[in-house]
């Protein structure tokens, strides 16, 4: 089952990220909880880490929070060595987009083979910008 983050104003989808599968999105936060966060989940990005993926969305104010997380996130993971895809279909996008991850922010993919964390930055950015929440779906 995949995760789709989206923003919604009245019926008409304002944006959206197609994250992939729960579990790659579990993949992302078990990586930021174990290198990033010392192995204490949510201890320094909250927002991202304790939201539960079936909770329904990312409120103006979550996002408010979510975007300074998104950003330290971002800067962290440029910095350190890539990993391994965490699905083998991001694998096959990786090779047909021709990305070869120069580092950990790299490694983590949308189903169109942009950068996870980028997409979500800029979803919550236009959140915050139209007063919408991200809903997960």
């Amino acid at each position: 089952m995949g995760l789709y983050l989206c923003i919604f104003d009245e019926d008409e989808e304002v944006d959206g990220v197609e994250v992939g599968l729960y579990s790659d999105f579990n993949a992302l936060r078990d990586y930021v909880a174990r290198e990033l966060e010392g192995g204490s989940r949510g201890a320094r990005f909250p927002t991202l880490m304790l939201h539960s993926d079936s909770d329904g969305e990312w409120s103006v104010a979550d996002c408010e929070k979510l975007i300074p997380e998104l950003r330290n996130i971002i800067a962290q993971m440029q910095a350190r060595p890539p990993v391994e895809f965490a699905s083998e279909w991001q694998k096959h996008v990786a090779r047909s987009v021709g990305l070869a991850p120069k580092n950990a922010f790299e490694a983590f993919i949308d189903v169109d083979g942009q950068f996870v964390l980028e997409r979500m930055l800029h979803l919550a950015s236009v959140a915050l910008e139209r007063g919408l929440p991200i809903l997960f779906q």
